[in-house]
């Protein structure tokens, strides 16, 4: 006989006559709103009716926070509107219920509020916070296509006013302690162990809730609220255009038509929600969260206790591994052939600490776990010895001769190369079993990827090593087969070149970058190539090429850049000049020609099908999850895999097949194709 679930929710009553509603989701890090943790606060909430308390306090007790939001997983099983309306609204009573509970209520927060987390805390009567660096507030239903659904829309607007509300939501970005006190959105901030205290003082001394200013109110009037939609418009529609990102607004319109005023307002936010959840954006941002998740799942507990990293090779990429491993808490030696190439990387690396950690003594701790070591004293102690010198097989080789005698027997070796298989890099190795790949990508503070490499004799634990230091990076580490360019260069390689090739027909460079840009890249390809430097993109795709033994596409635009020394943004001009750290880009008056876009996507995706059928990575899922988390690739579209498949397979491959007659046989479509489409056509 099944044991009934445990509850989530525990209510409890002090002498001072205060409800204490204590959440506690059953095996589960963080505490999510999931459609039976509603159903029980319901419960709990009708018997605080009965009987009402002095007071009400909800509060967490997980160590990680208060609660990350609502289950997302839940959304997957929505098929039609009417049971997206019916989630949102029963998820909304419960919450309209709690606001009109006969007593005041607090919301005490610790470690993260967001999304449905932060809406339940909106509406309680007060929200108290714990002021440390890990109080994280936010409304970040925008980065799943859909936007507040239980009745945030409306009490964040009402709690601190239109301008602010706005930018919590129509951003998805959390705020912190300060910002969040500053603003209105809590009502006080106190040290952790005071937390409790405080929540049952707000209860006894019941002060008048939080309102915005004046003008704010003002703001929300239906005879100001029209002279707002192009200010409020505009600055969303520069970075997301409103046929590939609806629900910012969505947000909008919602606050324009009702100003978070009377019940209409909630209705429509359900009525607004139950369609965002069936548009392809919603479906294919909520399935990249799942995959993101997936691949954090796979970082158990190394085999033993990391703590110190070596770096080799004190590079634009080796110098920020440095730097992000010590801004992650490790001690970091860094090592090159003088100190005069370790300074710049040391440079960065302050600038990145200043950025990231506020705190002066959290500054001044990641700075001296950082330091340069040009003999490299440090590799004997380290738990893991990160080569990361230029892209040339026999000077890794030699490196590795000298590296290997020296490290721990429990020392994780690993390449950080960007294009050269494992096996002929660990063939000089007593131990080649030992040597994993960590690709990382270019720029380390900001991209969450890495590559962890592995030959067909990579020793398994050694993986499970690479595996959770990825982690403990804070980083998502992707399981890939050593093989030519991996699986994200592998797939760029081709997109990269493509776009060299339609700039040596004559075509703008402005209106190749824009055709990828509108289709939802992050940044077009001309503007990548210069990015990640023409020497280094060349070396990278003449290296892919041998392996696989294609012809190198001589390109003679590309040859007289390398040959003026024009090198992309490092050396101040490639494609493009480069000023302030951006490129100078004309006017794109020229009309891009109308395959333009298809080249650039279906050369990547084809490439994308080979890797597949190629087992570079196991599932489609994960050749997604790698092509979005590795490129930025539009997220929107849910990766190229699913894209082909919303596009329908046999029509892509059918165009893929229109592209080679017509410009060659460089995009003849993949023998995988058949595979995947289940055809079993050649």
């Amino acid at each position: 006989m099944n044991e009934p679930a445990a509850p989530a929710w525990q209510l409890t009553r002090d002498p001072q006559g205060i409800a204490w509603l204590t959440l506690d989701k059953p095996n589960t890090s963080a505490n999510v709103l999931s459609a039976g943790v509603l159903s029980e606060l319901d419960g709990l909430l009708g018997e605080l009716e009965r009987e009402p308390p002095k007071g009400v306090v909800l509060i967490s007790a997980k160590k990680s926070g208060f609660i990350a939001g609502a289950d997302i997983r839940e959304f997957t099983g929505i098929r039609d509107e009417a049971s997206g309306y019916t989630l949102i609204r029963r998820g909304q009573q419960v919450f309209d219920r709690l606001e009109s509970l006969p007593c005041p209520s607090v919301a005490a927060i610790h470690g993260f509020a967001l999304g449905g987390g932060l809406e339940t805390a909106l509406a309680c009567r007060y929200r108290v916070g714990v002021d440390d660096e890990r109080l994280s507030l936010g409304l970040p239903e925008v980065q799943l296509g859909l936007h507040p659904g239980f009745g945030g829309t409306v009490r964040t607007v009402r709690l601190i006013g239109v301008r602010a509300a706005m930018e919590l939501m129509l951003s998805g970005r959390p705020i912190r302690a300060a910002k969040a006190l500053k603003i209105g959105l809590l009502d006080r901030l106190v040290p952790e162990g005071e937390l409790r205290q405080a929540a049952a003082e707000l209860i006894t001394r019941a002060p008048p809730a939080h309102r915005p200013p004046l003008l704010e109110r003002l703001l929300s009037s239906a005879v100001v609220r029209p002279f707002l939609k192009g200010a409020l418009t505009a600055p969303v529609a520069k970075r997301a255009p409103r046929a590939h990102y609806p629900a910012p607004y969505a947000i909008i319109d919602l606050w324009l038509r009702f100003g978070a005023h009377g019940a209409q307002a909630f209705e429509a936010e359900a009525r607004s929600m139950a369609h965002l959840f069936l548009t392809d954006t919603s479906r294919n941002l909520v399935r990249v969260f799942l995959l993101q998740d997936r691949l954090k799942a796979q970082g158990g507990k190394a085999p033993g206790e990391l703590r110190h990293v070596h770096v080799v090779g004190a590079g634009v990429m080796g110098g920020d591994i440095a730097a992000w491993s010590a801004l992650r808490g490790f001690t970091v030696t860094l090592q090159d052939r003088e100190l005069k190439y370790i300074e710049p990387a040391l440079k960065r690396a302050g600038e990145l600490f200043e950025k990231r950690l506020k705190d002066p003594a959290q500054r001044a701790g990641a700075q001296a776990r950082l330091r340069a070591d040009v003999a490299g004293a440090g590799v004997a102690e380290a738990d893991v010895v990160i080569e990361a010198i230029f892209e040339n097989l026999e000077a890794k080789q030699r490196l590795y001769a000298d590296l290997e005698p020296r490290l721990k027997s429990t020392a994780l070796l690993a390449t950080n190369t960007s294009s050269i298989m494992l096996e002929p890099l660990a063939s000089g190795l007593s131990q080649p079993a030992r040597l994993v790949g960590l690709h990382f990508f270019n720029p380390v503070a900001q991209m969450p990827l890495i590559e962890v490499v592995h030959a067909q004799d990579t020793d398994q634990q050694a993986l499970r090593v690479a595996t959770a230091f990825a982690r403990r990076l804070d980083k998502l580490p992707l399981p890939c087969r050593s093989a030519p360019g991996f699986m994200v260069n592998r797939v760029l390689t081709p997109y990269m070149y493509e776009a060299m090739l339609a700039a040596g027909e004559g075509v703008p460079l402005e209106s190749i970058d824009r055709a990828a840009l509108e289709f939802g890249m992050p940044m077009g390809p001309i503007e990548l190539i210069d990015v990640v430097g023409l020497d280094v993109a060349t070396h990278v795709g003449e290296i892919i090429a041998a392996e696989l033994k294609r012809p190198v596409t001589q390109i003679p635009r590309l040859s007289g850049l390398l040959a003026a020394g024009r090198l992309g943004k490092k050396s101040g001009a490639g494609f493009y000049e480069w000023r302030d750290g951006k490129p100078v880009k004309a006017a794109a008056a020229v009309p891009a020609p109308e395959d333009l876009t298809d080249r650039l996507i279906l050369i990547l995706v084809n490439e994308c099908v080979a890797c597949l059928r190629e087992r570079i990575v196991e599932e489609a899922d994960l050749v997604d999850a790698a092509v979005i988390f590795g490129t930025g690739f539009a997220p929107f579209r849910g990766g190229p895999l699913t894209y082909a498949r919303t596009r329908g397979l046999e029509a892509t491959r059918a165009r893929l097949a229109q592209l080679a007659q017509r410009h060659g046989a460089r995009f003849t479509p993949d023998a995988g194709w058949s595979a995947l489409s289940g055809t079993g056509k050649a």
